[in-house]
């Protein structure tokens, strides 16, 4: 089967078939989510210190790449406030009514989770910034010179927005938010701790040196980790006992074409072009689109961020750029002199 960005096996993005393995694995408290460290000290507090005064915790901003546990983190705070949480998205809220549905039927306290809100229609922010700012939400009635406005009163409520675009976020709308959190890819061991913690759940026998080996491959983000690890676990079941150790993770691995360093034949593919066909770069982003058949915002928004994280690739004002790191894992010789000149 052609691997292409919709069935990759490493893709940080939500699938379908993803959701209640996520949902049975997903944290239900603070203390049982793995590393974020800071976020989760400063959530404590916030949290904390909104209880005591008997008021929901202010608006939350989470950005970061897909599959860091932004939605996790949304249920974990309604979870620890003790409220309902109401989930939408940016473009699932069309029209200024959609909005106004949503938000009068939620109760005092409750949480307003909108992934994607950086997809919210500029008119649909406007809506919002009173609803957030002032618990109020003006209704237009009528059309012409005979409308006329009026005000609704709302519960005071919270609204976590969840993004991985936060540059795309209009400013007015960044600013109402009181708890800014950016989430950041996680170290290997916090990724294990996440395996080994799923793998009990699922009541799986895994091997140390397995869950070490899925998460080397994992691409630091825990829903990798997870989909991986439902992954072996299947091949495990039919392949062995069920017991997954080191050999049988590293069969499973390959089969699924997930090298040591968590690529997959897309990514090598990515690093082959700009190496074989432009000797290594630098070259620019739409013509490594053409090249690859991949679209621009999926090379830069899904493919990129890794490549660059583990040092494989890096953006220069001229383009992009394999490192002297990419052509080491991919076994090839550097011919590109701006390389090897800062090697000598």
């Amino acid at each position: 089967m052609i691997q292409t960005s919709d069935n990759r096996v490493i893709d940080p993005k939500e699938k379908k078939e993803d959701l209640n393995f996520d949902i049975t694995l997903r944290p239900k408290q603070l203390r049982d989510f793995v590393g974020q460290e800071k976020i989760k000290d400063n959530l404590n507090i916030f949290m904390a210190a909104a209880k005591k005064r008997k008021e929901p915790i202010e608006h939350v901003l989470l950005y970061g790449p897909p599959g860091l546990g932004k939605t996790t983190l949304a249920h974990i705070i309604a979870q620890e406030m003790g409220v309902n949480i109401r989930i939408t998205s940016g473009p699932a809220i069309e029209r200024s009514g959609d909005l106004a549905a949503i938000l009068t039927n939620l109760a005092e306290g409750d949480i307003l989770f909108i992934d994607e809100i950086h997809r919210l229609n500029k008119t649909i922010e406007e809506v919002l910034y009173p609803a957030m700012e002032e618990y109020a939400l003006d209704v237009v009635i009528g059309k012409g010179p005979s409308a006329r406005t009026l005000r609704l009163d709302l519960p005071r409520f919270t609204i976590v927005g969840a993004t991985t675009k936060v540059s795309s976020l209009s400013s007015p709308l960044r600013d109402r938010f009181g708890n800014i959190y950016h989430l950041n890819f996680y170290q290997d061991a916090e990724i294990e701790k996440i395996i080994n913690r799923a793998s009990e759940i699922l009541k799986t026998n895994l091997d140390k040196l397995a869950s070490e080996q899925i998460a080397k491959r994992a691409r630091k983000t825990p829903r990798i980790a997870n989909r991986l690890l439902k992954r072996v676990r299947d091949f495990a079941e039919v392949k062995a006992d069920g017991r997954i150790t080191e050999d049988i993770a590293n069969q499973a691995l390959t089969m699924l074409d997930v090298d040591e360093f968590g690529l997959d034949e897309i990514d090598r593919r990515i690093l082959h072009i700009i190496i074989d066909k432009f000797n290594g770069g630098p070259v620019g982003l739409n013509t490594i689109a053409a090249a690859t058949g991949e679209e621009m915002d999926t090379i830069e928004e899904v493919y990129e961020p890794f490549l660059m994280q583990i040092g494989l690739l890096k953006r220069t004002p001229k383009g992009r750029m394999a490192t002297e790191n990419a052509y080491k894992h991919l076994g090839l010789k550097i011919t590109n002199p701006e390389i090897q000149n800062k090697l000598i």
